[in-house]
């Protein structure tokens, strides 16, 4: 099974292609020569013949800003902040990149990961550098700023009017070289740029079902989320201006939502943007239409501008019956029929591996498998599980090269047996939504633990897995129902163990496991009764740490407990989910960070196992439980090392291991 697979806590950068732009930046300046790319070079091959047909190619040039406006003006990459204003779509259907881009400079904070600190004017090179997600990970792309000019005009996009702003030109320019050319992003799904440009997952919106779009479009919007939208497709299959003005089988961007007061009654608006940077709606509520003009609202001097810039208002009605389909990304699900910030909160579990054909990933057992627990409370759709592959080698045309199913795991299983995932088994069935990149499963699944299978179809396949899951509504702070109080720096000094020790200890001499009791509950824990050590778990740790054996610990044995029960708290709170929840499927990592434990490996098998048995029928493991699982895997660990070969490794059965882990 998959527990060695380890979560993701960080996401370093990777340099794409190897180029790595501080010693290309250096090595420009040190030679007084601005950059060309020779893995995305000027040449034809980076555009893509198909977006070259019927042109002039002997006026094809390509160009750096410096010499496009040059006695003109200077260039600048970004002037007065990054605007959806800024960007103007070219020659290449690339509508469902830029739209995503536009919402995006409604996230400032966000877009300036992708954008960076850079300039046309300190230390200029000729080269710029952007970043994109992908399987986990932020792909950093370097790309220097010449740019194709056909018959003196911008041959993609380009600034828009007078202002010369070149940062949506050459982060077009990056993508493309991330895609492989120009022509790759000639038609492309919505949902693969959302994901690419925030990391996050996607949850698509049917428009065909009645819902109160103001309030999600708010909430969305409050929680950081890029929304983008497309229209319906024709029979042609071609995008063509329509005569409401909108342009069928196109991308738009989602840039607010409004209710507002018309004549006697309300009505719901929804503003959107269009990367052509013109063209717009010219139905109901339009720039100039009879109901801005008779509308008195307050709000109106703040919504309302008639302008050319390709943003527009139209009623939720018609947005309804013109697009197909509403896209939210976000870092978490939202939950967007709620009325304010998302009153559930979800925790993310993610597997970064390699499948290879045949149903088996490099270095693991035919299936790959992932397990998760669902809590209680939380049986409507409450799990997300979607599948992100690497780009490289992967063609427009190809089919997803992964799959995955989810199964029910039934908790008297020991572990799978060989046959579970033939053809004859059922998986449990979800809402899907697949694109070229992203694979994502909507599903509501009861309380209970569950496995994911992997496996690829034709050629070996990098991905990311993850796994959301809604947690209860109090499990919002820490997660769990019961919350560790840290311990002071003052706690960890000798002198405050010893007064903590003899204001429980009896007479101040020892401690039995009432008095332990009393001492773990109030000094580490707070939270309900049954979040707290119980009276045979306090048994079993002086059971454990009792070296003199004699039924109590004295100040010296319960100073050993104290170090350790730091250290477990620490590793407690470290390995927790964002949420703030500690899932059976993070044992593994608790024991690999525990430093008393150096040294002690502990197969799957026993590790299924151990799930079981410290784990609730949600699947999280309490502090207290954690607690006992460690200090006895400790104590068995020691206890047996003289009976080891060579007195370094523990050579125990397995069936050995699982009955002194499981049952003393």
């Amino acid at each position: 099974m998959a527990h060695n697979q380890e979560p993701l806590d960080k996401t370093p950068v990777i340099k794409f292609n190897g180029q790595d732009f501080n010693s290309l930046w250096d090595r420009c300046l040190s030679r007084g020569l601005p950059f060309e790319d020779e893995t995305f070079p000027a040449e034809t091959s980076s555009i893509g013949l198909k977006l070259l047909q019927g042109k002039n190619l002997s006026s094809l040039r390509w160009m750096r800003p410096k010499d496009i406006l040059k006695g003109i003006s200077e260039p600048h990459f970004i002037l007065e902040g990054a605007s959806r204003f800024d960007i103007q779509q070219g020659k290449a259907g690339d509508c469902w990149f830029l739209a995503t881009l536009g919402s995006l400079t409604q996230n400032p904070q966000h877009l300036q990961k992708i954008l960076m600190d850079q300039s046309f004017s300190h230390q200029y090179a000729g080269i710029f550098r952007f970043r994109f997600w992908q399987c986990g990970q932020w792909v950093e792309v370097v790309v220097d700023d010449r740019l194709p000019v056909l018959d003196k005009e911008y041959l993609f996009v380009h600034p828009r009017n007078n202002n010369q702003e070149f940062w949506p030109c050459l982060l077009e320019k990056a993508y493309a070289k991330f895609h492989g050319s120009y022509a790759n992003l000639h038609y492309g799904f919505l949902p693969d740029a959302l994901v690419d440009l925030m990391g996050g997952v996607v949850t698509s919106i049917d428009l065909h079902f009645p819902s109160d779009l103001v309030m999600m479009v708010k909430t969305a919007a409050k929680a950081g989320s890029l929304m983008a939208c497309a229209t319906l497709a024709k029979p042609t299959g071609e995008a063509r201006r329509m005569e409401n003005g909108l342009v069928s089988q196109h991308a738009y961007t989602v840039t607010g939502a409004e209710r507002i007061q018309y004549g006697r009654s309300w009505e719901d608006l929804i503003r959107l943007w269009n990367p052509w940077g013109n063209t717009e709606w010219r139905g109901r509520w339009s720039d100039g239409s009879l109901e801005w003009q008779k509308t008195h609202d307050q709000q109106k001097r703040l919504l309302y501008e008639n302008k050319e810039d390709g943003e527009f208002w139209m009623s939720c009605q018609d947005f309804q019956d013109n697009f197909s389909c509403l896209f939210v990304c976000n870092q978490f699900p939202v939950s967007l029929n709620q009325g304010n910030m998302p009153h559930k909160i979800w925790s993310q579990m993610m597997f970064k591996n390699r499948a290879t054909p045949g149903n088996t990933t490099e270095g693991l057992p035919r299936d790959t498998q992932y397990i998760f627990s669902v809590p209680e409370g939380m049986e409507s759709n409450n799990v997300i599980i979607s599948v992100n592959v690497r780009l490289q080698n992967l063609k427009a045309k190809d089919k997803f090269p992964l799959s995955f199913k989810v199964f029910k795991f039934q908790p008297f299983w020991k572990r799978l047996p060989p046959t579970f995932f033939s053809q004859f088994r059922n998986a449990i069935e979800g809402i899907v939504f697949k694109t070229k990149s992203n694979l994502t499963k909507y599903f509501s699944l009861s309380t209970g633990t569950y496995v994911v299978v992997t496996s690829a179809h034709s050629e070996a396949v990098e991905f990311l897995l993850r796994i959301f899951l809604k947690m209860p509504d109090g499990d919002r702070n820490l997660g769990s129902n019961f919350s560790l109080t840290a311990p002071k720096a003052s706690l960890l000094e000798n002198g405050s163990q010893e007064s903590i020790f003899h204001r429980y200890a009896q007479q101040g001499l020892n401690m039995d496991a009432t008095q332990l009791q009393s001492l773990l509950n109030q000094e580490f824990l707070k939270g309900t009764p049954g979040d707290t050590f119980s009276l045979d778990e306090c048994r079993s740790i002086v059971a454990l740490m009792d070296l003199k054996v004699n039924g109590r610990l004295d100040q010296e044995e319960f100073a050993r407990l104290w170090g350790r029960l730091v250290h477990c708290q620490s590793v407690f709170q470290n390995t927790q989910n964002r949420s703030g929840v500690f899932l059976s499927l993070d044992l593994w990592k608790a024991i690999k960070d525990t430093d008393f434990l150096a040294g002690t490996s502990i197969s799957s098998e026993l590790l299924d196992l151990m799930t079981l048995r410290y784990s609730d029928n949600s699947g999280r493991v309490s502090f207290p439980s954690l607690v006992c699982l460690l200090l006895r895997l400790e104590a068995m660990a020691k206890t047996f090392r003289n009976l080891s070969r060579d007195g370094k490794r523990l050579y125990l059965t397995e069936m050995e291991w699982m009955n002194l882990v499981m049952y003393n």
